[in-house]
């Protein structure tokens, strides 16, 4: 393959690789050895995840359903191991600032990505960028484990799924995690698994284990779930939920919570109409030609 252009940027240390691809020309680029190659950090560009920028009219051929979606451009996005993810909260940010970059949407609307879970909003005010993530769906609890060591787990869906485990001490998930253990029967598609410890009010710090990636230095879909979970055990909720907890009644003002990650801090909020935003930095890097 011959060269193509690259972008490298993260949000709260959470990076990617960026491939505009506007009228969908490099989909060999996305076979799952190469995003590998591309996401190697040591052989290749080095990532978390690859991004490629399209129009989404151009996914017409491959996917017609997401194609449909009322949103110019489409996030099509890979783990570092090159399966296909739903949704990443921190690259929409980082999606989002290289389309206002490029000058390739309005600078004074809000940005309308579509993605494999739906459209998501994201908003600018200087340095941050704020994405309206959805509503949140609640499934059955379970427990994850590491080695001998077990944790209840809070079933928090954001478009995919993540499993919240609260600890006294991050330590407690290793150094480096190793591959953490959970129901198969719950998430029968794997798992993103988020370990949180309190340290004030309406603050907690998390690590995370990302399905298809490892441990990441961030996640924004986690850190929703980590909101969503942290406020109902405090009896926070604000809005409407899905799921086992849909009949319960929901407080009538937001619940804004700071979620401290390895890479940075980010700023969740959940809204009285149910509606979760995440609001951290976006940034871009680098920028370039590859041919891996």
């Amino acid at each position: 393959m011959s060269g193509y252009r690259f972008l490298k940027g993260h949000g709260t240390e959470n990076d990617f690789v960026l491939l505009p691809d506007h009228d969908g020309t490099i989909h060999g680029a996305l076979a799952p050895e190469r995003v590998a190659a591309l996401c190697d950090r040591r052989a290749g560009i080095g990532a978390d995840g690859v991004v490629r920028v399209i129009r989404t009219e151009a996914l017409a051929l491959h996917e017609p359903a997401v194609a449909e979606q009322d949103a110019a451009w489409f996030m099509d996005y890979r783990n570092a191991d090159g399966s296909v993810a739903e949704m990443c909260g921190n690259a929409t940010r980082v999606f989002a600032r290289h389309l206002l970059d490029e000058g390739l949407v309005p600078t004074d609307e809000p940005v309308r990505i579509a993605t494999r879970a739906g459209i998501r909003t994201v908003t600018r005010d200087g340095d941050t960028f704020t994405t309206d993530m959805g509503t949140p769906t609640l499934g059955p609890s379970s427990t994850v484990t590491i080695g001998h060591q077990g944790w209840p787990a809070t079933n928090v869906d954001m478009g995919n799924p993540h499993a919240v485990a609260f600890l006294d001490d991050l330590a407690e998930a290793g150094r480096l995690f190793e591959e953490p253990g959970y129901d198969h029967s719950v998430y029968p598609h794997g798992v993103n698994i988020e370990f949180v410890v309190r340290v004030g009010e309406r603050h907690v710090a998390m690590r995370v284990h990302e399905r298809g990636a490892g441990e990441t230095r961030s996640c924004g879909t986690g850190a929703c779930a980590v909101l969503v979970a942290t406020a109902i055990a405090d009896g926070a909720r604000p809005g409407a939920l899905s799921g086992a907890l849909a009949g319960a009644q929901p407080a009538s003002e937001p619940v804004t919570y700071r979620v401290d990650v390895p890479g940075g801090e980010l700023t969740l909020t959940w809204t009285p109409e149910g509606r979760v935003l995440l609001a951290g930095p976006a940034v871009i890097v680098a920028e370039g030609t590859t041919t891996l």
